[in-house]
């Protein structure tokens, strides 16, 4: 199957645990599976009038969530990516570390994403790779 997977984790949504369990059936023997959760850091114009240290606390409780979210997965890396676009994100990720599928959950989409969620469509669009979208 595939030798190196992206998980795109949502760990706000609580659908996390349907991409692992594909990421694990899609993984080749000896493949290796990364897990990813994009961390959206508050917007400029807001930290201003926010108390100091506020994002980096953002930050420390985003990698204690991940970390939680992943300790039964000792064969599973993680990482924590900042940005403000989650699909974004998750394909420059993929495009930059040799991924050649990205598992992702997508949520039931309103109007305006009316066939896949905003990032599920995006990555599905611009990834350089397979991806494999999971709808929750």
């Amino acid at each position: 199957m595939y030798k190196n997977i992206l998980v795109a984790l949502s760990l706000e949504h609580g659908i996390s645990e349907h991409a692992m369990s594909a990421a694990h059936a899609l993984v080749s023997e000896g493949g290796k599976i990364t897990a990813a959760h994009i961390h959206e850091p508050p917007n400029r114009q807001i930290m201003y009038y926010m108390d100091e240290g506020i994002a980096e606390k953002s930050v420390q409780k985003a990698k204690a969530r991940l970390a939680e979210r992943l300790k039964n997965e000792t064969e599973v890396s993680s990482v924590l990516i900042e940005s403000q676009s989650a699909g974004r994100a998750i394909t420059e990720y993929a495009n930059k570390h040799g991924i050649d599928c990205i598992v992702l959950a997508s949520h039931k989409p309103g109007m305006k994403e009316f066939f896949l969620g905003s990032t599920a469509a995006l990555v599905v669009r611009h990834a350089q790779c397979s991806v494999h979208v999971l709808r929750v």
